[in-house]
């Protein structure tokens, strides 16, 4: 699958530097999504000292893996 990111905030090509104001006009990169999961688990844990009360919480956050495969400076 090919994504497009179209929001380039900045692209140097050599000595040349572009920076967008937001965002770079024109600019364009082109990603390959290699894949998608979710991350280890994050456990999150409330302790209240002296009242015998604690809280547990997990969270495994999803991600996808992108190769660029091309840069478009616009």
């Amino acid at each position: 699958e090919t994504v497009t990111f179209d929001k380039v905030l900045m692209v140097k090509s050599g000595d040349e530097l572009k920076i967008g104001a937001p965002y770079v006009e024109g600019g364009k990169v082109t990603a390959e999504v290699v894949s998608q999961g979710r991350h280890d688990k994050v456990k999150i844990v409330k302790f209240r000292r002296r009242k015998h009360s604690r809280t547990q919480q997990g969270h495994r956050q999803w991600y996808t893996e992108v190769k660029i495969t091309g840069i478009n400076a616009g």
